[in-house]
């Protein structure tokens, strides 16, 4: 049986209040949602109250009769050169633990920290005992801590996010596919890492464009599905179109238009996926 839920990331609605997004969200057909850090979360209130902070959301979730399938923290400063800047955002993620905890979420999302200003090398090297601690910080829990390989991250090629992946045990990834493809990174490079995956985002794109409207992006969504479920995934798929308009050639677009299309050719493959695995 494939379970792939498909959920959409209440990024898409960053303009809107959370109860807005959460609504437009449910009425768009979703009964599952990404949540993360920015407008829709005040993460230091989080931490100084998380199980209040948590049921307020949780009662927002219930009402619309959705489920959180992961909560991304973005701290992207874990591996900034000032040990102070270092140490306030690893501490601020190990007191955000208890929340997500209370949230009810599978797992937390995080970014594997920026490229610095004193060069990759030495931020790839920075990250690696963030991510540690931070992954032992949830020991703990059943919360799974995985890493989104994105653009302008120690992680925007495939070869750095295993890197990371052999440097620290038990982390896993985030997978959106559309930072590899925005480089002309093909799936034969991704490959090695889809045993790693965890939890997947989804939004059209093509080279050198990181965001298109669903017509417009060359990502065969298809075979997507069929390479994680040959690699064992099971999790969610998180159509995540963003507000950012601009950032690496995010193409301005009508955000529920794309989010309905994205999630029907999900639905489509996930139902080529059932039949094909339901075939003696």
């Amino acid at each position: 049986m494939v379970s792939m839920r498909i959920a959409c990331h209440a990024w898409a609605y960053n303009d809107l209040p959370l109860e807005e997004a959460v609504g437009t969200i449910a009425r768009l057909g979703f009964r599952c949602i990404d949540l993360g850090s920015g407008p829709h979360l005040d993460i230091n209130r989080a931490a100084a109250y998380p199980e209040a902070e948590a049921a307020t959301i949780l009662h927002l979730l219930q009402r619309f009769d959705l489920t959180i399938t992961d909560l991304y923290l973005m701290l992207p400063y874990t591996n900034a050169p000032d040990p102070a800047q270092r140490e306030a955002q690893l501490t601020l993620f190990e007191r955000l633990i208890p929340f997500a905890v209370a949230l009810g979420t599978p797992g937390v999302t995080v970014s594997p920290g920026l490229v610095h200003q004193d060069g990759p090398d030495h931020s790839l090297a920075r990250a690696v005992p963030a991510l540690l601690r931070m992954l032992g910080a949830a020991e703990d829990t059943d919360l799974r801590i995985s890493f989104e390989p994105h653009m302008d991250s120690v992680a925007q090629r495939p070869e750095q996010a295993l890197l990371l992946l052999e440097a620290v045990p038990g982390l896993s990834v985030t997978l959106d596919y559309a930072h590899f493809v925005y480089q002309g990174i093909v799936s034969r490079e991704v490959a090695p890492l889809l045993d790693h995956v965890a939890h997947v985002h989804i939004r059209q794109a093509r080279r050198g464009v990181l965001q298109t409207p669903h017509n417009e992006g060359t990502i065969d969504i298809t075979r997507l599905l069929q390479d994680l479920f040959n690699a064992g995934y099971r999790g969610a798929l998180t159509v995540e179109y963003m507000t950012t308009f601009g950032w690496h050639g995010m193409m301005p677009i009508s955000i529920s238009t794309e989010t309905v299309r994205t999630r029907d050719a999900l639905r489509a493959a996930r139902a080529r996926l059932l039949a094909s695995s339901a075939t003696p």
